[in-house]
């Protein structure tokens, strides 16, 4: 029971709607924990478990960060004690609980890398102890990996370091604390949460309106489209040429990239489609995890539009502390005295950015490719912000103005050229397909290819890739004037009656006539799903 299954929008979702309508405002909170652990337990059974173990150490440990920092608070307010004792009080209450913080995250992610990493470190430690010609190796176990536990261990996390930071206060309630962790919407892919993004609207338990049900059910109906019509008819392009790659060189694996990475855009982003409607229509509102991605003109900002949850926890929490640490300011002092401000600031973004980027490549799975994904858009990154300054300077002397609009067209263009590239990459089951992949792409690169009907031996018939270029037209149109500022769907919500209706009924037969399914057809799985 996916979000893009119909038994999710029409019975699992309307059921929710009607109980927690049902039930006294007070205790609405308790309806969506019930339907949040009971979509978990259809997913994924007796994997819950996993949830309710990170939920109670997130918890518990919340708790007790909390009690210290009272207990601290309290001995500091005595009217007999001194300053420099107040001042030893605070160092050894910080002490104490930057243990508890360390410890409880180590559970955590003790869990997560046991059980979605421990077999890629095994499997590793084997082919090194093959090269030292040992003969003892480890078994490799294949676990079944528990729903969402890459989403939901971020945003624990996310949550103890603030209550740490006390940007937050502790959750004294174990219902309402997880049901921050176990929200139906987010459990399978996202986006990421913070405590405070959300907390307050889940608690307050606000009666379903009909403006907010219309609203949901819209962009739910719009997320299905992008994911139904576009990348599920995609996918059996995508596949065909990823899994028989070495039949194919030049102009065709360049579409190989494009066309996944159009795919994959389209599903994830009407997967959030599709959670943040279902949310608005309980009048919570979750932070919008992609804005305009291919209109970017470098890849910093092609990362501050997609993914964007993803993007804010790691610059949050790995970012910043990293830039703040011992090793940044010791660079800082040296560089001062021995280096210029230009080499000081790059290699200081250097030093914060690597563990982002690693972290970002191992997140998304226990693969080099991931991997190699990560270090590829630090390199990228890295190398834009070496050239900045000088590009500015050239920009200055020929007398361009670097933000006209034709300028912006050809670093958009560049851009493109940086993001089909590392999807290619992403996309590749293995480091080394890629690289063959890569290198396959600047050999016999024929572009007739484009339209003497090699497309046409990749699953797909000209009707579908007619539909396919429609429906990119229409979610072009849509995104141009949302980056304008514009909303459409609230354009549309104010309309009379007939012409409203007259979109839904549109909007949900194109999905009823043109989605990718039925004979021919195969039900593809939430790629973010697996991650």
């Amino acid at each position: 029971m996916a979000y893009h299954e119909a038994m999710y929008f029409l019975l699992f979702l309307p059921a929710v709607i009607i109980c927690y309508q049902l039930i006294p405002q007070k205790f609405r909170w308790s309806v969506l924990l019930f339907f949040g652990y009971a979509f978990y337990i259809i997913m994924s059974r007796k994997l819950v478990f996993f949830l309710l173990g990170a939920t109670g150490i997130t918890y518990g440990t919340g708790c007790l960060l909390g009690y210290m920092k009272k207990k601290a608070k309290t001995a500091c307010s005595a009217g007999e004690t001194t300053h420099e004792e107040k001042k030893k009080i605070k160092s050894d209450s910080k002490r104490k609980q930057k243990k508890v913080l360390v410890a409880g995250i180590g559970i955590l992610l003790l869990c997560l890398i046991y059980m979605k990493y421990s077999g890629f470190l095994v499997e590793n430690i084997n082919v090194v102890l093959n090269q030292l010609h040992i003969k003892n190796s480890l078994t490799v176990k294949t676990w079944i990996l528990p729903l969402g536990i890459s989403f939901y261990t971020l945003s624990a996390i996310g949550y103890l370091v603030d209550v740490y930071w006390e940007k937050i206060p502790y959750e004294k309630h174990f219902g309402k604390f997880a049901l921050f962790l176990g929200y139906f919407p987010v459990i399978m892919e996202g986006p990421i949460c913070m405590y405070e993004d959300i907390s307050k609207e889940l608690a307050e338990g606000k009666p379903v309106q009909g403006d907010w049900l219309i609203r949901g059910y819209l962009r739910i109906v719009w997320g299905i489209f992008k994911k139904s019509v576009i990348a599920d008819r995609l996918y059996i392009a995508v596949s065909a040429l990823f899994d028989h790659y070495t039949d194919y060189s030049g102009v065709m694996i360049i579409a190989a990239a494009v066309f996944y990475a159009v795919q994959l855009y389209m599903e994830f982003s009407g997967s959030m489609d599709i959670i943040i409607g279902s949310s608005e229509i309980f009048g919570v509102h979750l932070p919008e995890n992609f804005a305009q991605p291919f209109v970017s003109a470098n890849a910093s900002e092609f990362w501050r539009r997609w993914h964007i949850s993803l993007g804010r926890w790691f610059k949050t929490y790995i970012f910043y502390p990293v830039s703040m640490s011992k090793l940044a300011k010791r660079w800082n002092k040296f560089a001062k005295k021995h280096t210029s401000v230009y080499v000081k600031q790059i290699v200081a973004s250097a030093i914060a950015l690597f563990p982002v980027w690693i972290c970002n490549g191992l997140w998304h799975g226990p693969r080099w490719s991931y991997i190699f994904y990560g270090l590829y858009y630090f390199t990228v990154i890295l190398i834009e912000l070496m050239l900045e300054q000088p590009f500015t300077k050239l920009c200055g002397k020929l007398s361009i103005n670097k933000n006209s609009g034709w300028c912006r067209r050809i670093r958009i263009l560049k851009t493109w050229v940086i993001i089909f590239t590392g999807e290619l990459f992403f996309r590749a089951d293995t480091l080394q397909i890629g690289m063959h992949m890569f290198r396959s792409m600047f050999h016999q690169f024929h572009i007739s290819q484009l339209w003497d009907g090699t497309l046409y031996n990749l699953g797909l018939d000209k009707a579908d890739w007619i539909v396919i270029l429609a429906a990119l037209s229409v979610v072009g149109i849509v995104n141009h004037l949302r980056e304008r500022k514009v909303d459409l769907r609230e354009k549309i919500m104010v309309q009379k009656l007939p012409a409203r209706w007259a979109v839904y009924m549109c909007l949900i037969l194109a999905v009823v006539i043109f989605g990718a399914y039925g004979l021919g057809y195969q039900e593809v799985d939430l790629i973010y799903a697996g991650f």
